[in-house]
Parts: structure tokens; C-alpha cells; sequence
């Protein structure tokens, strides 16, 4: 190998599930995140990053290929990522440029509640064709230890089901018995909260552990060619059941509840009471109604909630902690960029909400992004406004790789961020190398939440515009003046320019678009 390519950097990127941007102890919150709070002391955050689509599945499908999901055909969840697509993202572009590839933990790249089997790895009944010694290759990563689904409201499943997480937590015989630890407390108690409680599970069974664990065994396997793998955990997506010492970690008292927090549907579009209030019908109902929607929470359930979130969040950091102590003692700490994000965020009591769906307020719609490595200031703050989907450009120009080389599909949408990283975003995004708005949509099949939706968001650094397509009716918020987005601005005659402009932002998107809404095959 030349010297050159010894001297391209490794790859190291971490992901968390459903964490919101501000979520982190750097933002000004009161939760306990040291170790992420050190990376971005060390490397450069994006303070105004935001996910693609609001939901995992678009938006991870998004991250892999650097496609909007009208694109890549992952417009909703429940629909798997085409294999060749996939396959065709950053992931098997550095891997035909020589990276060792690979994946631990949540990929959720396919459907895992089906409503046939499917064939694929992560489908909960095909999961059995898959035997112990199956570890890829996956949607362009050579090597990929998985989990399925990686939340607990849902038993771990049992042997000849699951994948590398499954077989390891049932391999001493004893699985029954962890479940029922994860369990006890929600059994005894009923809950602090909506899907709330303390898990009695040791945390040396607990699948943050083993991403933590099976991520450090890559990193040490060897420096000899440059190497990339996404460590994906699967919290803090609910339900919200931190084990101990984590789930105690954060005082209910001492949490932060959101400033507004009562449901003002009359004061929003339509869909936003649609969405919560309208029966949901269809295969899977019964599930969506009940995993998905969070009733009304009193301030105190809220506290108890958040406490739980928040202790999911640091269980993680202390494993990112662990992760980047072994990068360290590898000796390979220098020459790798480190990044770490998220899916999506949550609500987390905003606006009377919890969880997620197609109300893009702030909380849900922006993750936090920070990166450090070579060339990458340190202490660094961005703000201009940018996506996750942008990450595989970012990577592939880093490493001095081309989409050309997995496949002939294109960077049409990702845009690298090493100018943003390495200076000029404060020239600003029509006269330096800075942006001005970032893009997500999403288009809702009706059995998800009982309503058919087409919608497309853009967020600049003082707005944030939201247009429902088959309806024509939309929301817009002055972000600078209104961060907690009570006044909507939409078709108000003084911020008719402004509309305007996002509209016209809105309309610029790539005409690429798939010619035929795609059908799920399962719920998630």
C-alpha cells in the first residue's frame, strides 16, 4: 500500500436513536454527557444540523446513500431500503476503495415487523435463514454484527430468530430470565410514566454494552489498511427504561421540562390534530396505537420520563467514552475522524407531544453533529444549516473516494462539509462556501397514523417553513424571534417574501424523485 493511501483517515461514526440536538450537557441542558461533551470541545459541532425525514427508517437510508428519501424510495417507515441502492452508498464506496467496512448494532435499514417474510436479515422471521456464521456482507459493509429492532417495550427474540445481539444475549441459557429483568420494574409498578421505567437488567447485558464492546473489537482488529464502521445504539428511542445506576443518574426534580408544554392544536396546521386524535386502522393498528402514540403526560410522569431519556443518553456517552479510550490506546486516535449523531430527535413533552411524528418542531427535526480529526478545529461551532444526509460526501471526501467506485449513482444530494469544517462557512451560503437552508420531507402512508400526508420542510438559520402538499397548507416559524414556535406565520401577509423564498427553496429540490409512491411491507 502507498504511502498515501496509509495516510487516509479511518472513519469512526457513532449514532444514537430518536436523541435530540439539544440533548447534550455542551447545549446547556442538565444532562450528564462528559465524554461527548469533550469530543466537541476537541473537534467542531453543526449547531443547526438536521435529519432528512423525522422517522428512522428514510433517515437512515438517507445517511447510508446520501439520497433524499423520495429518491432512494424510503419515504416512510416500513419500507426496506432497495439492496442495490444501499449497497451503492458510502459504505461500498469505501469499501471499493479499499476501507475495511463495517456495522454494529441498530441498522434498521429493512423492515423488521413484516407483514410476510421478506428474505432479508433484519425481517424478524427471515432473521432465521441467517445463521451464526452470516456476518455480511450488508448494504456496502463488508463485515456487520446486528441486532433486530433493539428496544425493549419488545422481547429479545429467541434463537432460531435474531441476529449476532440475540444469539449472544440467549447463548448462556438464561435469556428468559434478563428479559425478565428488563421487565420487573414495569411489572411491579405499572411504570413511572407512559413507557417509563427502571430496568433491573445488569448493564453488562444491555445492548448499548455490546455495541460499545463489538465496536472496540473492530477498532482493534488492526491499522494496516484505513478502516470505517458505524456504531449505531439503539436508545434513546423509547420505551424509556434505563437500567441502573443510569435510570437514578438524573433526579426527576432536576430535569428540564419544556417551556411550553400543553397541546394547542387550534393554533396549528390541521394535520397536527389529525395525527394524534384520528383512529388508525389496518394491519398493525393495535401496535401503532400502542407503541406509538403517548398520551398527554402530567408534568411529574414528565419528569420521570425525561430522567429516563436523559439516563439513556449518558449510559451511551460512557460507552463513547470507552469506544474512544481503546481508538486511543490503538494508537490510530490521530489519524481518524470521529463523528457522532443521531436519526432524529423526540419531542420530549414540546408542544404536549412525546416521541415523534409529522409535526417538524425543533426538538424532533434537529440532532446534533459533532467531528474531530485531523484538520477539524477544535471548539468550533457551525451554524449554518445542514443535514446528516450530507455525511456520506463528507466521508467519501475525506477518505479520497468517489461514488463511481460502488456504483454510477451520484452525490446529487450530499455535499461535503470539510469547507464548513475547515473555514468559510462565516462567509455565508451565496458568497462562501456556507449554506442556507437544509431539506427534509417525507410522505406518510395513511396507515401509519390514519392520514396520508406529503410533506417537505426547509430550516434556514432564522426560519423554518412546513408545507403539506396535497392540502396546500403549511406552518412558519421566525426561529430567531420565536424559538419556541407559538406563532405561526403561514400566509401572514408580513412574512410574505419570506415564505416566498422558502417555497421557492422548496421547489429546488432535484427532479429525481421516484415516479410511484412506494407500498411498506410491514409496520417498522
Amino acid at each position: 500500500m502507498t504511502e498515501t493511501a496509509d495516510r487516509r483517515p479511518n472513519i469512526l461514526f457513532i449514532t444514537s436513536d430518536q436523541q435530540r440536538g439539544d440533548c447534550y450537557g455542551f447545549e446547556g441542558r442538565r444532562i450528564k454527557t462528559p465524554h461527548l461533551d469533550r469530543l466537541a470541545a476537541e473537534g467542531t459541532r453543526f449547531g443547526a444540523c438536521i435529519t432528512p425525514n423525522v422517522v428512522c427508517q428514510p433517515s437512515r437510508a438517507s445517511i447510508l446513500t446520501g439520497l433524499l428519501p423520495m429518491t432512494h424510495g424510503v419515504h416512510d417507515n416500513g419500507i426496506s431500503l432497495d439492496p442495490e441502492i444501499g449497497g451503492a452508498g458510502f459504505a461500498g464506496a469505501l469499501s471499493a476503495a479499499g476501507y475495511r467496512t463495517g456495522f454494529v448494532g441498530k441498522a434498521h435499514f429493512a423492515t423488521y415487523s413484516t407483514f410476510a417474510p421478506t428474505g432479508r436479515p433484519e425481517c424478524i422471521e427471515s432473521s432465521r435463514d441467517y445463521g451464526p456464521d452470516w456476518t455480511g456482507p450488508y448494504m456496502g459493509f463488508e463485515h456487520v454484527e446486528l441486532m433486530l429492532v433493539g428496544h425493549n417495550w419488545f422481547p429479545v427474540r429467541k434463537p432460531p430468530q435474531g441476529l449476532h445481539y440475540e444469539r449472544w444475549y440467549h447463548a448462556d441459557g438464561r435469556g428468559d430470565e434478563k428479559t425478565d429483568l428488563y421487565w420487573g420494574d414495569f411489572r411491579e409498578t405499572g411504570g413511572l410514566a407512559a413507557q417509563t421505567w427502571n430496568s433491573k437488567l445488569p448493564e453488562a447485558w444491555h445492548n448499548s454494552a455490546w455495541v460499545g464492546d463489538r465496536t472496540i473489537d473492530f477498532i482493534r482488529q488492526g491499522n494496516e489498511t484505513p478502516w470505517c464502521v458505524w456504531a449505531s445504539f439503539p436508545d434513546p428511542h423509547h420505551p424509556f427504561d434505563a437500567p441502573e445506576p443510569w435510570c437514578t443518574l438524573h433526579h426527576p426534580d432536576d430535569v428540564d421540562l419544556p417551556a411550553h408544554r400543553t397541546r394547542d392544536f387550534d393554533r396549528r396546521p390541521w394535520w397536527h390534530r389529525e395525527i394524534v386524535e384520528k383512529k388508525i386502522k389496518g394491519q398493525f393498528a393495535e401496535l401503532r396505537a400502542q407503541y406509538s402514540r403517548i398520551p398527554f403526560q402530567s408534568d411529574r410522569q414528565l419528569r420521570h420520563l425525561i430522567a429516563n431519556y436523559y439516563g439513556q443518553i449518558s449510559l451511551i456517552d460512557h460507552h463513547v467514552g470507552r469506544i474512544l479510550i481503546a481508538l486511543a490506546e490503538s494508537g490510530q486516535a490521530d489519524n481518524t475522524v470521529v463523528v457522532y449523531s443521531s436519526d432524529h430527535g423526540d419531542w420530549l413533552g414540546d408542544h404536549g407531544l412525546i416521541l415523534k411524528g409529522p409535526m417538524h418542531y425543533e426538538g424532533l427535526l434537529r440532532v446534533g453533529l459533532i467531528l474531530r480529526g485531523p484538520g477539524v478545529p477544535a471548539g468550533r461551532v457551525v451554524d449554518d444549516p445542514v443535514s446528516t444526509i450530507d455525511l456520506p460526501a463528507t466521508f467519501l471526501d475525506w477518505a479520497g473516494a468517489d461514488w463511481a467506485g460502488a456504483t454510477c449513482l451520484d452525490a446529487r444530494h450530499s455535499k461535503s462539509l470539510r469547507p464548513l469544517i475547515e473555514g468559510g462557512g462565516e462567509n455565508g451560503g451565496r458568497n462562501g462556501a456556507g449554506r442556507d437552508y437544509a431539506f427534509n420531507e417525507w410522505e406518510l402512508h395513511p396507515n401509519r397514523a390514519g392520514v396520508q400526508l406529503s410533506l417537505r420542510c426547509v430550516r434556514t438559520k432564522t426560519h423554518k417553513l412546513t408545507w403539506e402538499a396535497l392540502s396546500d397548507t403549511g406552518e412558519l416559524y421566525h426561529l430567531a424571534n420565536d424559538p419556541q414556535e407559538m406563532d405561526n406565520r403561514w400566509n401572514d401577509p408580513g412574512v410574505a417574501g419570506v415564505q416566498r423564498e422558502l417555497m421557492d427553496m422548496i421547489r429546488a429540490r432535484p427532479d429525481d424523485t421516484i415516479p410511484a409512491l412506494n407500498e411498506p411491507d410491514g409496520a417498522a
